[in-house]
């Protein structure tokens, strides 16, 4: 069994926070699918040199922006900077790019990633709602 990590720092953004932004995370996850590509998603070969290239014009569903995404993206923009840098550096130490104890040199590197567009960086990493919680449970372990 591990020894517990002595730490010298409280986090800024709740933990509650963050598993509300995994809930978010791993929703808009769910939603992307992985054979989409922009208006080809369902092509049909026919003979092996042509496809059926049928666009959808407009379906109602398609139109609407997915909400989670936006809350997610709204969510994130709402946090302080050092909430942000938490954030990431959480993200950083759940992915493996650094040690629970090497906190500091996270937050370092988080602080680096900051900016305007925080959630659309957070937002285009694969697997984030995965990695905010596995960095969350090595933090608060």
């Amino acid at each position: 069994m591990q020894k517990p990590l002595e730490r010298e720092w409280e986090l800024t953004i709740g933990p509650d926070m963050v598993r509300l932004l995994i809930e978010k995370a791993r929703a808009v996850s769910a939603d992307v699918r992985d054979d989409y590509v922009d208006g080809h998603e369902h092509e049909v070969e026919f003979d092996g040199d042509s496809a059926d290239g049928h666009m959808h014009d407009g379906l109602a569903e398609e139109e609407t922006e997915n909400l989670t995404a936006v809350e997610l993206r709204e969510l994130i923009g709402d946090l302080n900077v050092d909430e942000k840098a938490e954030l990431i550096a959480l993200m950083f130490i759940g992915r493996g790019d650094y040690d629970a104890s090497e906190w500091s040199d996270a937050i370092a590197e988080a602080r680096n990633r900051v900016g305007a567009r925080t959630g659309d960086y957070l937002m285009g990493i694969p697997m984030l709602g995965d990695w905010l919680e596995e960095g969350l449970q090595a933090i608060v372990a």
